[in-house]
């Protein structure tokens, strides 16, 4: 795991990285993102920090033309090169979508099951959500205490909101198009609020500061379940300070 110390120190070299090894007048070919981690050997986290170079796939050093090389480290910092694919922000293609266990309509619905906005494919959802209560308290984190006055599904802007093409108001389809959902039989709920994801274009590579992908839609409270499938219930949040490079991370998903 990473101290806060460490990562800061990556994050920073990473903005480097990301003008020079990104850099649209001459990037390298096979790069698609960097990011800060640690280094990883033999399938394992070594616990050292590390600048995490993203490629679309993993070549011999035979195979690449010597300008698209990674270097072994940047400003001291050492690189790692892990293979992705292609990411994009967005459902999945449906021409390579195969069977999906969480596919179905649930009525009341939880973490893990198929969703979307009316015009995508289909996303997950993460959980159900609500507003902070009186109260409650985000440093420390503390619940508050009384009633939700409004429930939400909690999953991603490129999901909920359409990756930003969306208006508030927007239906919310369980399951998600892909899956069979359909206006207005399998409305759910309505978007109610996202952070926008920056996108290139318009706005060049190096000036992006996306933090998080993530949008709320308001559902009627009987019709959204905290659990999250094959996981349990959700039992809060952990404080940014806690939460580092290397922890375990459950995800359920369609």
């Amino acid at each position: 795991m990473l101290s806060a110390q460490d990562l800061a120190g990556v994050q920073k070299v990473q903005k480097m990285a990301v003008a020079d090894l990104m850099n649209q007048e001459q990037p390298l070919s096979n790069v698609v993102g960097i990011a800060s981690g640690v280094k990883w050997s033999k399938g394992q986290p070594t616990g050292k920090p590390a600048l995490l170079v993203l490629v679309s796939q993993k070549l011999e050093e035979s195979e690449l033309d010597p300008v698209d090389m990674v270097p072994k480290e940047i400003d001291g910092v050492p690189t790692d090169v892990l293979a992705i694919g292609y990411p994009y922000a967005g459902g999945c293609d449906a021409s390579e979508a195969g069977i999906q266990t969480l596919a179905k309509k649930a009525r009341p619905t939880k973490g893990g099951y198929s969703v979307g906005h009316y015009q995508i494919t289909a996303g997950t959802i993460a959980t159900g959500v609500y507003d902070i209560l009186p109260g409650g308290t985000v440093s420390p984190p503390a619940h508050g205490t009384g009633i939700p006055p409004r429930s939400y599904i909690l999953s991603n802007n490129h999901v909920l909101a359409n990756s930003n093409d969306a208006s508030i108001g927007d239906p919310i389809l369980q399951p998600g198009p892909y899956d069979g959902g359909t206006v207005p039989a399998d409305v759910i709920g309505n978007l109610s609020r996202f952070i926008p994801i920056t996108f290139e274009p318009p706005t060049p590579r190096a000036q992006h500061n996306n933090l998080i992908d993530a949008a709320v839609a308001e559902v009627p409270f009987h019709d959204i379940d905290r659990e999250v499938y094959w996981i349990g219930d959700i039992r809060g949040w952990r404080r940014k300070s806690k939460v580092v490079v290397g922890n375990v991370i459950k995800k359920t998903g369609r």
